[in-house]
């Protein structure tokens, strides 16, 4: 392709509601990018080759581009070696390391599809993410934290230790084939992830240039799960139009250049570190600099103050975490000048301190769900302080929202109803889920995103509730019925029933309300043990209620409401003071 320098200058947000509803589009002044990902790391290498692309503090880890550049086709010949194709499912399971960096470029590179799965997921959830998605490779770390990776995918596929590495053939995960780790092994019937690049570093770069060149920006690139309200993940499927586009458009509100370097303490497996983070920067051919495997706030202070990071992201409890460590006025924070704050909403005097003691004076807030790649709205560098705590910016360009009734139609403005988004960002649906696909996008392409909001007369959007049941905890979504799902296998419950409760820390915590079997005695450290065993930490109820019956409709439907008012009143949690 063309060398060209694919950058765009900052893009203006949003525009006022016409007519007097709320309904309003972003600008179309800056095209969209027509570009697969191999083609944009292309262009952003050939324009700044010798200049820093990556760094990664606690590996020693010091790439330029033209150096990334190579690793990410020594490891892209390494999987198309062991059959890794176009279309076929690649998952990577593990915290933000330089592997995990390599994994993403280089799966595009084949044209395969990226499975994020959750670092916190244990064996319950990785077998179900694998078996949904019909992964044919899964690289993982050796652990993180308290999690044994290569222990967890040891019991989902004991086959394993008499396997040879790349046949695997697992009962329970008839999919998979390879297992790499990112270690130095051995491990019985799996590659190390230095085998992988071992085998791709002959690999003929014209033979992968011929492959990325037959892709399409519209073809699949990436899955990442999701929940919902009701049942199991479900696997938003992004293409590359989706996140590219999504990666320009985020960096250019904060006015990222070529000359910043962005600090990415957020998780790669979410779109924040994956789209808005490291993709953003390859679309500014700005570096990325990632403090640790997981967020500290000494680490991620330390990683701003000896690499003159000048943009940082985070969600509202990582900077409240940074502000408020001992340590704080030790680190030389006056690189910094912009960032993004997302996940949940900031706090008037949480955001007045990351302007006056980070230096962030333009820092932008945002919006979006997964299902939107994810960024819907998103404020500017010059936003006033009032509207940046108030609202969530206004609608990125390129996109259409619209805040509607029950009836589907837009509401007048400042009246609250449904948010629902169109355009470029919307997922091309839930991995081979078409009806829960159609729930969510209808037919004249609108994304439900369940959220209640309202639209100013300036077309700024406030998020002011959910249609949803769905709990964010720091910035997690979770699904109330994939953990009641899970407690009923636990052999003493009769019913369960999950909801989230105001938290000043982390905005909602999970609360479980328990009816036991006839007989059956439990305690809720018990309970809680339980969980911890076999689903994320974040997803274990930090409150548990044994009940003798649980409070219903007449039909017979939870009143999930009454449940959270009760323990809002038990707690005396005041919601005013966790907004």
């Amino acid at each position: 392709m063309a060398q060209t320098d694919v950058a765009m200058a900052p893009t203006a947000l949003g525009r006022s509601p016409q007519g007097g509803t709320s309904h309003v589009a972003g600008p179309t002044d800056q095209p969209l990018l027509e570009l697969t990902i191999p083609a944009l790391l292309e262009a952003c290498v050939a324009t700044r080759p010798e200049a820093e692309a990556a760094v990664f503090p606690a590996e020693a880890v010091r790439w330029t581009w033209q150096e990334f550049d190579r690793r990410v086709d020594a490891l892209a010949g390494g999987l198309l070696e062991i059959g890794i194709e176009k279309g076929d499912r690649v998952g990577m399971w593990g915290p933000n390391r330089s592997e995990w960096l390599l994994t993403q470029f280089a799966t595009a590179r084949l044209g395969a599809v990226l499975v994020n799965i959750n670092p916190a997921y244990r064996v319950f959830e990785l077998e179900f993410a694998l078996h949904k998605t019909g992964c044919k490779a899964l690289i993982l770390a050796e652990s993180f934290k308290s999690s044994n990776y290569v222990e967890m995918i040891r019991d989902a596929a004991p086959e394993l230790a008499n396997s040879a590495a790349g046949a695997l053939e697992a009962g329970n995960l008839p999919d998979l084939r390879s297992v790499i780790v990112c270690g130095k092994g051995p491990y019985p019937g799996c590659f190390t992830f230095a085998d992988i690049e071992i085998k791709g570093a002959e690999t003929d770069i014209a033979k992968l240039d011929a492959i990325s060149a037959g892709l399409s920006q519209n073809d699949p690139i990436n899955i990442q799960f999701t929940s919902g309200t009701t049942g199991l993940p479900k696997g938003a499927t992004l293409t590359h139009r989706n996140i590219v586009n999504n990666a320009n458009f985020v960096t250019a509100a904060m006015g990222l250049t070529d000359a910043d370097r962005l600090c990415i303490p957020v998780p790669f497996y979410h779109c924040f570190g994956m789209v808005m983070g490291t993709l953003g920067c390859i679309t500014k051919g700005a570096a990325m600099v990632v403090p640790g495997e997981g967020f500290d706030p000494e680490t991620t202070l330390r990683a701003v103050s000896d690499e003159n990071c000048t943009a940082l992201y985070g969600v509202p409890t990582m900077f409240v975490a940074m502000l408020e460590h001992a340590a704080f006025d030790s680190f030389d924070l006056s690189s910094l000048r912009t960032g993004c704050m997302a996940g949940s909403p900031c706090p008037i005097e949480v955001m007045k301190k990351v302007q006056k003691d980070m230096h962030m004076s333009e820092v932008t807030i945002a919006y979006g769900m997964t299902e939107t790649s994810p960024v819907s709205f998103q404020s500017s560098i010059d936003t006033p302080l009032d509207k940046r705590v108030s609202s969530v910016g206004r609608v990125q360009p390129h996109l259409e929202v619209r805040v509607v009734d029950e009836r589907g139609l837009p509401v007048p403005v400042g009246e609250e109803g449904e948010l629902q988004t169109r355009g470029y960002s919307v997922m091309q649906g839930y991995w081979e889920e078409p009806e829960k696909t159609a729930e969510a996008i209808d037919a004249e392409g609108w994304m439900h995103t369940g959220d209640l909001a309202t639209l100013d007369a300036e077309g700024y959007c406030n998020i002011t509730g959910r249609l949803k049941d769905i709990i964010i905890r720091g910035g997690e979504n979770i699904s109330p019925r994939e953990i009641e799902e899970f407690l009923y296998t636990h052999p003493g419950v009769s019913q369960a029933q999950v909801f989230g409760v105001p938290d000043a820390k982390f905005g909602e915590i999970v609360a479980a309300w328990v009816v036991p079997r006839s007989g059956a005695s439990m305690t809720e450290d018990e309970i809680r043990a339980f969980c911890r065993d076999s689903i994320a930490h974040y997803k274990v109820p930090a409150l548990v209620r044994f009940k003798e019956e649980l409070p219903m409709t007449v039909t017979g439907k939870p009143q999930k409401f009454i449940m959270r008012d009760a323990m809002i009143e038990e707690l005396g949690v005041s919601i005013a003071n966790t907004a």
